[in-house]
C-alpha cells in the first residue's frame, strides 16, 4: 500500500501493472466519469496523474450529461483489451502529503489543510464512519458538492476562483493540501481549484480516517477559521 486510511492507495507499481492489463497505452487519452458530477472518478483521474499519465480528463456532468446530449451507449459487462498496453510509469503529475508532513507543519503558513467533508462532520457534530469526530486542527472546510451547479457540472471557473479566494483569505493556493474522509471526495476540490486557475494542490490520501486513527495526533471539534 502507498497510503493508510479507509481507502488506501495501491503502490504506483501495482496500479501501473493493472493499467497495462487493461490495455492502456503510453500517452493514450483517457476520459473518466461518474453517474453525475465528480466523486469516485476523480480519484481515478488523480491516480492516473499520480502515475505520470497526463492525458486524462473528467467528463463534466458525468454519464447523466452524456445521456442528455444523446451520446451513444452500450450495455453489458466491460471488456478489457485482449492485449497488454504499453503504459509505463512516469514522474508523478500529482502531489501527495503524508500524515507526518501535515503534523510537522501544523499551524504553519507553509500549508493550508482543506477538508471536503460535510460541515456537520467537519465540526464534529456527527461521525457516521470513523471512530473519532472532528477535523485536523486549523483546517478549512469546503464540502465537495459546493463545486457543482444544479446540473452536476462544475461551476464556471471565475465563480470557483472567487469562492476559493474568499475561503483561503489570503493564504497561498500553492500551500493547499486536500483531504476528506478517505481520500476520494477531496479530489473534486483539488480539480475545482485547478479549473479556477489556482494550481494543482496536494492530496492527503489517508485523510481523516488515517489521521484520527493515528495515536497522539490532535483532533479539533470546533469550527476552524
Amino acid at each position: 500500500r502507498a497510503s493508510g486510511g479507509r481507502h488506501p492507495l495501491p503502490t504506483r507499481e501495482a496500479f501501473a501493472e493493472w493499467l497495462v492489463e487493461q490495455g492502456l497505452d503510453h500517452g493514450q487519452a483517457v476520459v473518466v466519469y461518474d453517474r453525475q458530477s465528480v466523486n469516485y472518478c476523480g480519484r481515478l483521474w488523480w491516480m492516473l496523474k499520480w502515475c505520470g499519465h497526463e492525458a486524462v480528463a473528467v467528463l463534466d456532468g458525468g454519464f447523466q450529461a452524456w445521456q442528455a446530449l444523446g451520446g451513444a451507449q452500450e450495455g453489458g459487462a466491460s471488456r478489457p483489451s485482449a492485449r497488454q498496453g504499453t503504459f509505463r510509469l512516469q514522474a508523478p503529475c500529482a502531489r501527495t502529503a503524508e500524515t507526518h508532513d501535515l503534523f510537522r507543519e501544523l499551524g504553519s503558513p507553509k500549508q493550508t489543510v482543506l477538508d471536503a467533508r460535510a460541515a456537520p462532520r467537519f465540526r464534529g457534530e456527527m461521525e457516521p464512519i470513523d471512530p473519532v469526530a472532528g477535523h485536523i486542527p486549523g483546517a478549512l472546510n469546503r464540502p465537495f458538492p459546493d463545486n457543482f451547479a444544479s446540473d452536476g457540472r462544475f461551476k464556471a471557473p471565475n465563480q470557483l476562483r472567487a469562492e476559493f479566494v474568499q475561503l483561503l483569505a489570503g493564504r497561498d493556493p500553492a500551500t493547499v493540501i486536500h483531504h476528506c474522509g478517505s481520500g476520494v471526495s477531496a479530489v473534486p476540490n483539488l480539480l475545482a481549484m485547478e479549473l479556477a486557475g489556482l494550481g494543482r494542490g496536494a492530496l492527503y490520501p489517508g485523510s481523516w480516517s488515517e489521521w484520527c486513527n493515528t495515536p497522539g495526533l490532535p483532533c479539533a471539534s470546533a469550527q476552524a477559521g
